[in-house]
């Protein structure tokens, strides 16, 4: 995580910087504390504004150290501050010399609508983001709003903040306002318009769809010929934008790797059904092509070297990353030991179950595996019910201690094993968790 304080502090800096900038160039004489606080959060909150898209990005190096899921919460989480820190500009503004018919008067300088437009612009995105977690939009139709406003949203603040800021009118600070906008359309272009278009270039073709379970596919990628799949580490995940027959949706979805980085030919993921896009992944044909970016993620047990006792938890679904986790550690000969609790609603719900049984028995791994079934058949000699401390105790040891733990899967499952964990006394530096959604 060393590696991860460079771009906190460079963050940092950038927000400060037209601040610290306009402090040397325009240094104000103004008496009223709350108009100079006014002006110098408004300076803030451009500098976070224009650096949202570069959160967002996708840039690796900038997501590395922290992984890609933490990275877009930190982005939704500075824009709901933003949100509510903008409501505070005009306040403080109005105690100056404007007065408070600055907040309501139709008879204002013309930039001013820019800013208020800005506000409503900036509320309709969190407004919609919201509809959005709730499931009541549609992901598409929410990035597709997401990048329409947000490009909007840029251009009215920056119009607004460049014609009505006092500090702007040094000609340093307008230097600087340039670079800044123009860094934040640069990169809002290049993320949703030019990449994908260079990735197109290097089209993954369908090679196989098996069904691993009801409503689970594994589908099998490979690159073009003469191309090399991407280096990743097991537990990793992609983004896939599938290419398929007429009628069927084109859209990016991000998706866990479940092959393992041993095999150099191909890449696979294994999807279950779980919305209107991935209903469909059962019409995906071989000859299909697929736009694919990645990895990243940093859920992987390559990246923790000194866990020599692992623990894997697994709900449903969530079994992805750690089956590529498994099958790195097979191929590999890595003989760490490695408990596997895997929680289903029935028998006919485990994915992977004879790769699995594969694997336990196999020479090559040190895998103790475990199923826990909600709601079993009669002769089910397996765990019944939910998974629980006893269960981890009877099968772990009493003693955990030195134990890691790998827990992915549904967020209901995951926050029910964290409690459990707590309980049991486990550290958060022994636990380690895979977020499915970036937006939850």
């Amino acid at each position: 995580m060393k590696t991860g304080i460079f771009p906190i502090i460079l963050y940092g800096l950038l927000i400060v910087l037209p601040l610290f900038t306009a402090a040397v160039v325009m240094p104000s004489y103004d008496k009223v504390f709350t108009f100079e606080a006014a002006k110098a959060l408004a300076l803030m909150i451009f500098a976070i504004l224009m650096l949202q898209p570069v959160l967002a990005g996708r840039f690796k190096w900038i997501e590395r150290p922290y992984g890609l899921d933490i990275m877009l919460r930190f982005h939704k989480y500075m824009a709901m501050f933003v949100t509510a820190v903008i409501i505070l500009h005009p306040l403080g503004i109005s105690t100056g010399y404007h007065g408070t018919s600055i907040l309501y008067s139709a008879d204002v300088y013309w930039p001013v609508w820019f800013g208020r437009s800005a506000l409503l612009v900036l509320l309709l995105s969190m407004l919609f983001s919201l509809t959005m977690v709730t499931n009541r939009l549609p992901f598409e139709r929410w990035r597709l709003l997401h990048d329409i406003l947000n490009p909007l949203l840029l251009i009215l603040i920056f119009v607004h903040s460049y014609f009505t800021g006092i500090d702007l009118q040094a000609r340093r600070m307008q230097y600087l306002w340039y670079v800044y906008f123009a860094a934040a359309l640069g990169v809002f272009c290049y993320h949703r318009l030019l990449r994908p278009r260079l990735l197109g270039r290097r089209r993954y073709t369908v090679t196989g769809i098996v069904t691993e379970a009801p409503d689970v596919h594994t589908v099998t990628l490979v690159p073009a010929p003469g191309q090399k799949i991407f280096p990743y580490l097991p537990g990793q995940f992609h983004f896939l934008t599938l290419h398929r027959g007429p009628g069927l949706p084109v859209e990016e979805h991000h998706f866990t790797l479940s092959s393992s980085p041993s095999q150099k030919e191909y890449l696979s993921s294994t999807i279950k059904t779980l919305g209107d896009f991935t209903a469909t992944i059962a019409r995906t044909r071989k000859g299909d092509t697929a736009t694919v970016h990645g990895p990243f993620g940093r859920f992987s047990h390559t990246l923790h070297p000194d866990d020599r006792d692992l623990v894997f938890i697994a709900g449903g679904i969530g079994i992805t990353p750690l089956m590529s986790m498994l099958r790195f550690m097979r191929d590999t000969g890595d003989l760490r030991p490695v408990t596997l609790f895997y929680a289903n609603r029935d028998e006919s719900s485990i994915v992977f179950k004879k790769e699995l049984e594969t694997i336990a028995v196999s020479k090559s791994a040190n895998l103790s595996l475990v199923h826990i079934l909600e709601k079993p058949d009669r002769d089910w000699q397996g765990e019944k019910g939910r998974l629980n401390g006893d269960m981890i105790k009877k099968y772990c040891g009493a003693d955990l201690q030195g134990k890691t733990f790998y827990v992915c899967g549904p967020p209901g499952l995951v926050a029910a094993i964290l409690k459990i964990l707590a309980a049991l006394d486990i550290g958060q530096k022994r636990i380690r968790t895979e977020i499915f959604s970036f937006v939850n």
